[in-house]
């Protein structure tokens, strides 16, 4: 599946998850990167489907306002590894975020 496809296959997948969970998404980016560095590899396992990297909510004080956005990452290779279908890439989109 080409990036671009993927990109737009988990922008669907945010959308549908429940507006509760979207509502707590904000200041959160989410990007795509083909596979974990050696070092995310090396530390959460080769398999890492996606990685949240910054200041968890129940960690937020009243500094938190504008501060840089969160990000999610989802590893595209390993989010396709034993999927056949869009379909299901998707699903593992949704369950990862």
């Amino acid at each position: 599946m080409e990036t671009i496809e993927f990109e737009k296959l988990a922008a669907r997948a945010m959308r549908r998850l429940p507006r509760w969970f979207r509502e707590r998404l904000d200041n959160v980016v989410v990007t795509v990167r083909p596979a974990p560095t050696r070092a995310q590899a090396a530390r959460f396992g080769r398999g890492l489907l996606g990685l949240y990297e910054g200041v968890p909510l129940l960690d937020r004080g009243a500094f938190y306002s504008g501060a840089m956005p969160d990000k999610i990452t989802l590893f595209k290779s390993n989010i396709e590894a034993g999927c056949a279908d869009a379909g299901e890439v998707e699903a593992k989109v949704r369950h990862t975020l």
